[in-house]
């Protein structure tokens, strides 16, 4: 089987850009493309080719990795008038890193099957400092022998990659990351403020509970100051699928309404929730 010579990258902003600089400095050919210009420029001034539509990406590649923000942008670089099925050949795969309900990514991976072209999901994990570091965690699914084949593309900016079953199981695996995730950000939320208002010191607090069994990811990262974009999208995700399944999930509710509470009191933007369940 023929090996990934050429990736196209479709999004290259916070998290699409340092993956094509990662890939151009393992020798991989790039060529990238993003609505905005001056994303396209940042891309190509680490050596990525800039392309004028999403279906001139895939005219182009060898492999397509997505990572856009919502599925309503999937829908329209996937399969809209400039999307990728407009320029894909048989045999082109396509990888989604954008983080979308596990429904969705099973259904995008049945449309682009009857066209010969194959879906992996790629959701990416640890955010953009990883991005930058290369050294992003790659939640896997989909056809085996084409997730082995791109393996080493996924390699140049993800250092833990893992395979999870059938096309939608990486969603899925991101789905309950991001669910202990935003429900570790408000219980640490909670936590602090408690202790201040009985007068300890948050900072002095946080640096103490790091040493114990209160210590988590979201506590050491600091995780909150993040702006926590994309709470709402995850949470909406959590609760249809849950809804989709006949599973009670208590829990994720009140993880929901916490970090909206917690978003509202920061003043912070609440960005809007998935399409195309």
């Amino acid at each position: 089987m023929k090996s990934i010579e050429t990736v196209g990258i479709l999004g290259l902003g916070k998290m699409g850009c340092p993956l094509a600089g990662h890939l151009v400095a393992k020798g991989f050919k790039v060529i990238g493309y993003d609505p905005l210009a001056q994303a396209r420029e940042k891309a190509m001034a680490r050596g990525a080719r800039g392309a004028a539509s999403a279906r001139e990406v895939a005219q182009a590649s060898d492999l397509v990795i997505v990572v856009v923000g919502f599925d309503s942008e999937v829908e329209e670089v996937v399969f809209g008038k400039e999307g990728v099925l407009e320029g894909a050949r048989p045999g082109l795969v396509v990888a989604l890193g954008s983080t979308v309900a596990p429904r969705y990514s099973k259904r995008v991976a049945e449309r682009l099957a009857q066209r010969d072209i194959v879906l992996l999901d790629i959701p990416l994990a640890r955010g953009e400092a990883a991005a930058v570091a290369g050294k992003l965690l790659v939640y896997g699914a989909g056809d085996h022998a084409a997730f082995e084949r791109c393996k080493p593309v996924f390699s140049a900016f993800a250092s833990d990659i893992f395979h999870l079953g059938p096309a939608g199981a990486g969603q899925v695996a991101k789905m309950v990351n991001n669910l202990i995730l935003w429900a570790c950000i408000a219980v640490n939320d909670e936590g602090l403020r408690l202790g201040q208002a009985l007068g300890v010191d948050p900072e002095r607090l946080c640096q103490a509970l790091r040493h114990g069994s209160a210590q988590n990811w979201a506590m050491d990262t600091q995780a909150e100051r993040s702006g926590m974009p994309w709470a709402e999208k995850d949470m909406s995700i959590v609760l249809q699928e849950a809804d989709a399944a006949r599973l009670s999930l208590p829990l994720a509710g009140t993880v929901r309404e916490a970090i909206k509470g917690l978003k509202i009191r920061l003043g912070l933007g609440m960005p809007g929730i998935p399409e195309h369940f």
